[in-house]
C-alpha cells in the first residue's frame, strides 16, 4: 500500500463519519481515528474488503468501518494447532525484563500454567499463562510490539 492510497483512505474515513477504522494486511496495519465519537451508545459495524491496489469505494456513512483481510490458505495448515490469543490490549514482551532470557522459544514444550509472555497495559505488566499443553510452533508477534485484544500470539501443537 503506497502513501497515495493511505491518503485516499484517510479522506474516505473522514468523509464517512466513522470515528475509527482498522485495516490489517500481510505487511501493513493501519488505524485511523477521526476524533468523532458516536454519543448514542449504539454502533453498527460494517466489514468491507479493500483489495490491494485499488482505491476505496465510497459507501453510506456508518458509525464504524472495519476492513479485514480474507484468511490465507496457510490457515488450513495451521488448523491442527491451537492459537493462544491476547486477553488484553497492550505491549507484548517475550522477556520479563531486558536482561532476562525469553519465556519461550519455538520448539519449547509448555504445560498449562507456564508463563508465555508479558503484556504491558497502563504501566502494569500482566503475565500471560498458557491454558494448554504442547509445543510452541510459531511466535506470531515481534517483541515490544503493540497487540490488540484477541490477537493471535502463539501457535501451539497440542500433540
Amino acid at each position: 500500500m503506497d502513501i497515495k492510497e493511505i491518503q485516499n483512505l484517510i479522506k474516505f474515513v473522514a468523509k464517512s463519519g466513522a470515528s475509527e477504522v482498522k485495516l490489517e494486511m500481510e505487511d501493513v496495519k493501519i488505524t485511523i481515528k477521526t476524533g468523532k465519537e458516536d454519543k448514542k451508545g449504539e454502533s453498527t459495524t460494517y466489514v468491507q474488503q479493500i483489495p490491494m491496489g485499488s482505491a476505496p469505494v465510497a459507501q453510506a456513512p456508518a458509525p464504524a468501518v472495519a476492513a479485514e483481510p480474507i484468511a490465507a490458505p496457510a490457515a488450513d495448515e495451521n488448523s491442527k494447532y491451537i492459537t493462544i490469543k491476547s486477553p488484553i490490549i497492550g505491549t507484548f514482551y517475550r522477556k520479563p525484563s531486558p536482561d532476562k532470557p525469553v519465556f519461550v522459544e519455538v520448539g519449547k514444550t509448555i504445560k498449562e500454567g507456564d508463563v508465555l509472555c508479558v503484556i504491558e497495559a497502563m504501566k502494569l505488566f500482566n503475565e500471560i499463562e498458557s491454558e494448554v499443553s504442547g509445543k510452541i510452533v510459531k511466535i506470531l508477534v515481534d517483541d515490544s510490539s503493540p497487540v490488540e485484544f484477541d490477537q493471535p500470539l502463539f501457535l501451539v501443537d497440542p500433540s
